[in-house]
């Protein structure tokens, strides 16, 4: 009895997803993406709805008294299975609906959007996407921006060492611009960086209609691409914003 009403509610909950009426997502102030939580007995990496703004207010306002940056966004009909679908490339694989209520429930990603993986696609139809290192990027950040001067934590050593590791396998979508010129992110101290995103929704949020090329790099090219004075890359720069210093590679011969 007690798994038919546990199927009944969670087949209830999909459908109710998809025809929400109004949902509501809990977003992340340090990644301006879906705020993700990590279960600690599941280990699902979650994001948090809410069919009620009072509710995704109320864990919003709980997130802040623990440090983190939160909001609440409302999610149109129409964007729907656009934001469902670029979970996947965030790494995420549950969705936490009206977390802290008495009808609390927690389905997976997979039962809601069916996703063909990457990996089982041709080659040449294969997305470019990281979402082991996209998710590893947001938790860093989430947990490097609850604090006003960072320090360097045990826990956010091990996510820098887990990111970089992840960032090594990777392989990017670069901008280039019609001309064929990278573009690049000046930052306040001077600094140069050269952007560099996880996916194709993160390099879209970049151009924002201009008409840019993309150039498909793996990490271990990126020194070549590098223009002189960068300091390095700057993954997704509208997104996690994680800047990583690398040093460009100096042509054969050179001093």
């Amino acid at each position: 009895m007690n798994d038919n009403s546990t199927t009944v509610t969670k087949q209830e909950t999909l459908a109710a997803l998809r025809n929400p009426g109004e949902l509501y997502v809990v977003m992340s102030g340090a990644t301006r993406l879906p705020f993700v939580f990590c279960d600690e007995e599941t280990y699902d990496d979650e994001v948090f709805l809410y069919y009620r703004a009072e509710d995704a207010q109320e864990k919003a306002k709980g997130l802040r008294e623990k440090k983190y940056a939160a909001a609440v966004a409302k999610l149109e009909e129409k964007q729907l299975l656009a934001f469902y679908t670029s979970l996947y490339t965030m790494g995420v694989n549950c969705l936490a609906v009206n977390n802290g209520t008495d009808t609390q429930i927690n389905v997976q990603l997979s039962d809601l959007v069916v996703r063909r993986k990457p990996e089982e696609m041709p080659e040449g139809k294969k997305p470019i996407e990281n979402p082991e290192l996209h998710l590893t990027a947001i938790y860093f950040m989430q947990e490097m921006r609850r604090q006003a001067q960072p320090q360097p934590t045990e826990e956010l050593r091990e996510l820098q060492e887990e990111l970089l590791a992840h960032y090594g396998k990777g392989t990017y979508v670069v901008a280039v611009r019609e001309d064929g010129q990278i573009p690049v992110l000046k930052q306040k101290d001077g600094a140069v960086y050269q952007p560099i995103f996880t996916d194709i929704l993160e390099f879209q949020k970049f151009t924002r209609g201009e008409k840019m090329k993309t150039a498909v790099i793996p990490a271990a090219k990126i020194p070549e691409i590098l223009i002189a004075e960068t300091k390095g890359v700057v993954i997704n720069p509208f997104g996690v914003n994680v800047q990583l210093q690398v040093t460009k590679k100096r042509p054969a011969g050179d001093a």
